[in-house]
């Protein structure tokens, strides 16, 4: 039975069509504009993994959007994100989702400087998720997962942490194909 299911992206509901069963949430963070090995996009590589997630397992899906976007340059977007790591900021974001009816997240962001965006981490902490299973994914230059999957895990007692995707981001962004191959490897563990 297919019913149809809300999500909420920058603030913004929409509705998707899903399956009744579907406990699963895709919960993530991308920047498009200017990325480090891939040039100027319009939609970032972790979005394109997240879409793909949602669509392939009938997850819901939701966009963490900072409430002050990101510099659109390169450069004065890592000014600004070690700037927060080093104060251990926790960016605000547009608008919300209750994560207490799903059973499976799967949370997706890019590594920056050896870890989560700081806004991922103001999401984090303000939805308890423990008792869920968790499924991070990320995209990334060459760091891999640099123990992202660690750090979300000790926030949260209880909680299953499923196998992690880490993929770089040239690949998400550029070799569609091979993206989809590798999250179809991925979601069959």
């Amino acid at each position: 039975m297919k019913i149809k299911s809300l999500i909420v992206a920058a603030g913004v509901a929409l509705f998707a069509t899903s399956s009744l069963s579907a406990k699963s949430l895709v919960v993530y963070f991308s920047r498009a504009d200017e990325n480090y090995g891939v040039g100027n996009i319009t939609e970032g590589n972790t979005a394109i993994l997240a879409k793909m997630i949602a669509q392939k397992t009938g997850s819901d899906i939701f966009e963490i959007v900072p409430e002050k976007a990101y510099p659109k340059s390169y450069n004065e977007c890592t000014t600004v994100a070690k700037d927060e790591q080093r104060k251990k900021a926790r960016p605000a974001y547009k608008g919300n989702i209750d994560t207490s009816g799903y059973d499976t997240i799967y949370i997706g962001y890019p590594i920056w400087w050896g870890d989560l965006p700081m806004v991922v981490y103001t999401f984090l902490e303000a939805h308890d998720l423990s008792g869920k299973t968790i499924v991070p994914f990320c995209t990334h230059e060459g760091s891999g997962l640099s123990g992202t999957d660690n750090n979300i895990k000790k926030l949260y007692k209880n909680v299953t942490m499923k196998k992690a995707l880490a993929m770089t981001g040239r690949t998400a962004q550029n070799n569609r194909t091979e993206a989809e191959k590798q999250v179809d490897e991925w979601l069959k563990k």
